[in-house]
């Protein structure tokens, strides 16, 4: 096996590479290496994320600065202030011993004068994102004249993000001598565009397949009801009691939602988007990093740079936008030869967008039943039964309180012991998971939705007119979720639902008609982008609009498309009854019923201790 001394490194970079515990080069590095000590041609390399790319360019770049001159000479780009950082840090850490080598990250939401200020003192290894790089070349800050090296780190990503116009503003800015490493997961034709455009005839190396997943990497699905789908989230996170992983959202607004709603349940979790300062977005790295934090809810871009090797499970809440884009967050886990678990949770309807990832990335989806309350139990405790037993028992401390235990533990013996310390956990997780329905059960979701379309006229039901229906993307299960989210009261029936195409119908207990428009008019609530009104309306009865509707009700209207209304085992009318089902986090169904006043999660570790605000 070759060593970074065979590479040809100097004495001064290998003792720092020995230092931070690297022994041998990956494949990228053994490749990347010796091209660029030994060749001024452009070279464009494949890497898959956590394959030591920083380390395959930053190395030779090192090894061939001048640091007798304070003039910059490399300039390295990337997507996100994160990762910046991070290789900045990684290249201080690599010229530990040598003398007169200065790096800066630059890069926006930091203070531009102190970037500008160690500028002026001569910085020979510039790291930057585009816009703030632009931002100091205008300003003649960042000279380029002297520039020998420029890489381009997550070229896809940087495309992705719409950086284009700023990559082509640098790269036409710097000398046509300098050599230019492109280094991509991913070689989407955008970046085959910037490859043919500014570099000469380079040299292609690649680690691994192009666009194809890591080796160390499996591949899961759940497939999940909406209503479901943050449900299914815990009981994935239960189930593994030693997880230590990121959720990816695809919005900023989706990533603090869960990010909120897994604290709020007791989870070691935060989140971690573009609408924290700076400040908050290194605290939250930090813990993380620290393992302080279990359970990271990040958006892709945030997301970029995390330079952690631990992670177990990779956990897509929704699918990405784009195919690339999958890869790139299932790179964050099988890092370091270690093996990690990539999982999407999807709906029906979404199964069909793994097709076209599978045949991106070279592998097939493993299709996963959604963890029962049984399984989660059994895990939880087989690794509180690891906890006991590899303990350490501090004997000097303990010895004085033995004979108070002994004494109040007299009479019983080994295997009763055991059991009672058992049931001491067990007990709370059964009640925790008590009624917990299997969320893989299609049977139980075909009765409950024939048993929600077989009408029962009931004149204890009033019916309400909303001014949403199919046309907004509401379907009776996001209408039952809308309802339970307005907390009118805990265990109120709901009747029978009528979904069409502009507006629908519902029906709820009459002993809360006054609570629920109060909590509809109060509350603003908004759906789809649309302000939602409800109002009372009068039922109706065979076709014809009913009796007895007080001064103001509205009556029901025709439609479009009314057949739903009609066939209602289809759109989910009938009665439907918001139960209380005490599972993780209380409720297993999203908004259904009333929480458990206990909702905290026994698996999730401890609440964060304070909730930082936000921009």
């Amino acid at each position: 096996m070759s060593t970074f001394k065979e590479l040809g490194l100097s004495q001064n970079v290998l003792k720092a590479l020995t230092d931070l515990g690297y022994e041998n080069p990956t494949p990228i590095q053994l490749q990347s290496i010796p091209q660029v000590l030994s060749s001024k041609v452009d070279l464009k390399a494949f890497a898959q994320t956590g394959t030591g790319k920083t380390a395959a360019f930053s190395l030779p770049i090192i090894e061939q600065i001048d640091s007798n001159s304070k003039n910059t000479q490399a300039i390295i780009l990337s997507p996100t202030r994160e990762l910046a950082v991070q290789i900045a840090k990684n290249i201080e850490e690599f010229t530990k011993y040598c003398d007169g080598v200065n790096v800066i990250a630059v890069y926006g939401g930091s203070s531009i004068e102190d970037q500008i200020r160690k500028l002026k003192k001569g910085v020979q290894i510039v790291v930057g994102t585009p816009g703030r790089t632009v931002d100091l070349i205008k300003r003649r800050v960042l000279d380029l004249n002297s520039i020998q090296w420029v890489v381009l780190d997550e070229a896809d990503e940087m495309l992705n993000m719409g950086f284009k116009d700023e990559l082509d503003a640098i790269l036409e800015s710097t000398p046509a001598t300098k050599q230019t490493l492109l280094f991509s997961a991913t070689f989407p034709r955008e970046v085959e565009d910037i490859a043919r455009h500014y570099m000469t005839k380079p040299v292609e190396i690649t680690s691994g397949e192009k666009n194809k997943s890591s080796d160390q990497v499996s591949h899961q699905y759940y497939v999940v009801s909406e209503r479901n789908r943050y449900n299914a989230l815990k009981r994935i996170a239960d189930v593994n009691p030693d997880i230590y992983s990121i959720i990816f959202c695809r919005t900023r607004r989706e990533t603090q939602e869960v990010a909120d709603n897994l604290i709020r349940d007791g989870y070691n979790a935060d989140s971690l988007h573009g609408d924290l300062s700076q400040a908050q977005r290194d605290s939250v790295m930090e813990k993380f990093r620290k393992k302080h934090l279990q359970i990271l809810v990040a958006t892709d871009v945030a997301a970029r740079g995390l330079d952690v090797n631990d992670l177990t499970h990779v956990i897509n809440h929704k699918l990405p936008d784009q195919i690339e884009s999958y890869n790139h967050r299932s790179g964050r886990t099988g890092r370091a030869g270690k093996e990690g678990i990539s999982i999407a949770i999807v709906t029906a309807r979404e199964k069909g967008k793994l097709s076209p990832i599978e045949r991106n990335i070279g592998k097939k989806f493993i299709s996963t039943p959604i963890p029962t309350g049984k399984e989660i139990c059994q895990n939880q405790l087989l690794k509180l039964i690891d906890k006991v037993h590899d303990i350490k028992i501090n004997e000097t401390e303990i010895s004085d309180f033995l004979p108070s235990i002994y004494e109040k533990l007299e009479g019983m013996d080994r295997e009763e012991l055991i059991k009672r310390f058992v049931s001491l956990e067990f007990n709370s997780f059964l009640t925790y998971y008590e009624n917990a329905p299997d969320l893989n059960d299609s049977e139980q979701m075909k009765r409950s939705a024939d048993t929600r379309g077989k009408r029962r006229d009931d004149e204890n039901m009033t019916r309400f007119f909303i001014n949403i229906g199919r046309k907004d993307k509401l379907n009776p299960a996001r209408l039952i979720g809308l309802i339970n989210d307005q907390s009118i009261a805990k265990n109120i029936e709901i009747g029978q639902i009528e979904i069409l195409d502009t507006f629908s119908f519902f029906e709820l207990d009459k002993n809360y008609q006054e609570e629920t428009l109060s909590s509809f008019q109060n509350n603003d609530v908004d759906f789809e982008g649309r302000n939602v009104n409800v109002e009372i309306t009068e039922k109706k009865r065979s076709g014809r609009g009913g009796s007895g509707g007080s001064g103001g009700r509205r009556r029901d209207r025709d439609d479009k498309g009314s057949s739903e209304g009609s066939s209602r085992s289809r759109s989910g009318g009938g009665r439907a009854r918001s139960k209380d089902r005490k599972t993780s986090g209380g409720s297993d169904f999203s908004g259904f019923g009333r929480k458990r006043s206990d909702s905290k999660s026994p698996f999730g570790g401890n609440k964060s201790t304070k909730r930082r605000g936000r921009d």
